[in-house]
């Protein structure tokens, strides 16, 4: 079939579903898909219709989100806090009880409460300072305490004023945003010039703001709405300051800021609500990308009496839209090999737009899902990314599949795989597994592993320098990075000789390991972090770990029989005894910690999900050992705790579906500090 014969084919197939729909949804009210998913479908007809007919027919216009170095380290006069988060409107009404509790408890007479709501646009935050009346810096959040001085950039953008209309000192916060059409044509540029695409609008925001060369920034025409201050000395301006929130936004609208016009001053958790419901629906006909909507209080002196918690406002916070889905088309789908030779079926997609990020790719997880969905190649498909990071195929719009598609099926070679290729299903799951793993792919790939940050951790040693090495003959098997000298990594293209010392001092650091960060490294299946860190427990040191029997392992808490199977036949297998004590000339382990005992989390399992905002992942994984428990890869019945961070997602759900604990950040390192 031709392309245009397609088109057109589609386009009729197109308009017919998107009138269903519309009937589905006014008529008859009960959709069937959400609205994010048919307003995907509703801009592919709308495009189609223009490129085919030259205009939108009745049925689409029926309706209509570390400071770098390379600059000056700028400590903020102020903190730049984050707003804690809600995602339901039980949770706006606990943080609404939180405020009127905390203003009882201080005695305080204060005004009504009222709310100003604000769009969250999706961009990045900047500061500027104005010295009688002239811009003199502007800084990004950073840290909160620190920030990169981009005063070179952001003079190129048009919305900020260089000079005030009126003479004062003052601190003004605001958020810098690239519109959708401005990213889609940079990106297009990028492509023709074969340079790396950005994922997002708020990733080309940040790029061009953080460039050496102002001409760039001035470029890709950024913009800005301001939304908060600082820091004032009004001066002899004979202007009052605010005190209010909605009075700020004013007084900045009156000096000439950028401010957005769609913030509201609402009175009760119902206009809050109101004010939510437009926007979620609305968000896409805006030129700029939100997630949510912020909310502070309006009063000012009631903001500086409920104060600040670690990390956040009390005043405020951030009420996020739920999560998007969109449709795209799968263009292929293929086999990828693991390093222990499990095999996942990816679909590549049409790139998309989904959550705010290009999409271009997602995993089927498994023949048995293929099925269950009927996934084809060529079908239109809803995707969704919700608060987890991984994008998933939902469902199959079979209205839009096209003719003479065939299912999906399992071939029985895969060229990664060693030996001939072959598969097979792995006894008692759904998922594929290479017959042979002893094929160059594969042990690439375990040696990818092995330096990585799950394994080794050899700092700055990653895949780019691992193939290098392979290319060069330098290495065959791990045990030869030991043995690598300056000047053979040095003669590396690309390599000078303080980046061929630093490759040499991080090798040399990671010839001191923990049992368990070894056995980990070795990339043996069904052993991860976590369960190496139990096992050693029991055999602590490599001698005992070698002689240990399947029936010694499987009677271990927390590890079982299929993990036991797993690692003594990995350890029976003489090619791999010769790795392991190969291996062992060059690394010296640490001596195991004595067992803790009667601790906050002794003997319990905690699973972390989300981003967390004051602990990277490592640290909360060691406090959670360092008080005796474990730390889960999955949630279950048996699970203690599940600590929730930003954009908390399937796991969140599974604990709550469970009755499972959930802690938030804070709740999690107050519990562990025994407060």
């Amino acid at each position: 079939m031709t392309s245009g014969k397609a088109d057109k084919d589609r386009l009729i197939k197109l308009r017919d579903l998107v009138a269903h729909h519309q009937h589905l949804y006014h008529t008859v009210d009960a959709p069937v898909i959400t609205d994010e998913a048919y307003d995907s479908l509703l801009r592919e007809l709308e495009s189609l219709e223009l490129k085919l007919e030259g205009k939108v027919s009745s049925t689409s216009d029926a309706i209509g989100g570390e400071v770098n170095v390379a600059f000056s380290k700028v400590k903020h006069a102020a903190k730049q806090w984050s707003f804690d988060k809600a995602f339901t409107f039980i949770e706006l009404s606990d943080w609404i009880l939180r405020i009127k509790k905390q203003i009882i408890a201080a005695d305080a007479k204060v005004p009504d409460l009222s709310y100003v709501a604000e769009h969250k646009v999706d961009g990045l935050k900047l500061i500027l300072i104005y010295k009688n009346g002239q811009l003199v810096q502007a800084v990004t959040r950073g840290d909160g305490e620190y920030g990169e001085d981009v005063t070179h950039t952001a003079r190129m953008i048009k919305d900020i004023p260089q000079n005030l209309k009126f003479v004062m000192d003052i601190t003004v916060v605001g958020e810098v945003w690239l519109s959708l059409t401005e990213f889609i044509r940079i990106n297009k540029d990028r492509a023709k010039n074969e340079e790396a695409l950005f994922a997002n609008p708020r990733n080309a925001a940040a790029g061009s703001l953080r460039q050496l060369d102002p001409e760039i920034a001035r470029s890709r025409n950024l913009s800005m709405f301001c939304y908060d201050i600082d820091f004032i000395d009004v001066q002899k301006s004979g202007l009052p300051a605010p005190v209010t929130q909605m009075g700020e936004l004013e007084l900045l609208k009156k000096l000439g800021f950028p401010v957005n016009p769609n913030a509201k001053l609402c009175a009760t958790q119902k206009e809050i609500e109101s004010y939510y419901i437009h926007w979620a629906k609305k968000r896409k006909s805006l030129p700029y990308g939100i997630d949510g909507v912020v909310l502070k209080v309006n009063d000012i002196e009631t903001q500086e009496l409920l104060g600040y918690t670690a990390k956040a406002p009390r005043f405020g916070i951030a009420l996020k839209f739920p999560a998007e889905q969109v449709t795209t088309i799968v263009e292929a789908i293929e086999l990828q090999v693991g390093r222990t030779g499990v095999i996942t079926p990816v679909a590549h997609l049409k790139p998309v737009l989904v959550d705010g990020s290009m999409v271009a790719r997602a995993t089927l997880h498994n023949e048995d899902q293929i099925k269950r969905l009927d996934i084809r190649v060529g079908d239109t498909v809803i995707l969704q990314k919700a608060g987890d990071i991984i994008p998933e195929v939902v469902e199959v719009v079979l209205d839009l599949r096209p003719a003479k598609t065939t299912p999906y099926r399992f071939p029985k070679t895969v060229a990664s795989c060693g030996g001939d290729g072959s598969i097979e299903r792995i006894p008692g799951e759904a998922a594929y597994r290479c017959v042979s793993l002893a094929s160059d792919f594969l042990h690439l790939k375990r040696l990818h592993y092995f330096v990585s940050k799950a394994g080794l951790n050899i700092d700055g040693v990653g895949p780019r320098i691992i193939d290098q090495l392979i290319d060069a003959n330098l290495i065959k098997e791990a045990d030869d990075l030991f043995t690598l000298t300056v000047e053979e990594v040095e003669a590396l293209p690309g390599f000078k000789r303080k980046a061929a010392e630093n490759v040499i001092t991080a090798i040399k650091n990671a010839r001191v390991q923990t049992l368990a960060r070894f056995l980990t490294a070795l990339g043996i299946e069904q052993v991860g972090e976590e369960t190496a860190r139990i096992i050693t427990k029991h055999f602590n040191t490599l001698e005992d770990l070698m002689s240990a029997t399947e029936t010694d392992l499987a009677k271990i808490h927390g590890v079982g029989e299929v993990v036991a199977s797993s690692l003594t036949n990995w350890l029976s297998d003489k090619k791999n005894q010769k790795t392991v004590m190969n291996l062992s000339k060059y690394i010296t382990f640490t001596k195991p910690e004595n067992p803790k005992s009667n601790t906050k989390l002794s003997g319990m399992t905690v699973v972390l999900t989300g981003t967390l905002e004051k602990l990277t992942r490592d640290e909360a994984k060691e406090l959670i050992r360092e008080a005796g428990g474990n730390v889960g890869s999955s949630v279950s019945k048996k699970t203690n705790y599940v600590v929730v961070g930003r954009d908390a997602g399937s796991k969140a759900a599974e604990a709550k579906a469970l009755s499972v604990p959930i802690l938030t950040e804070d709740e999690f390192m107050a519990f562990i500090a025994g407060e």
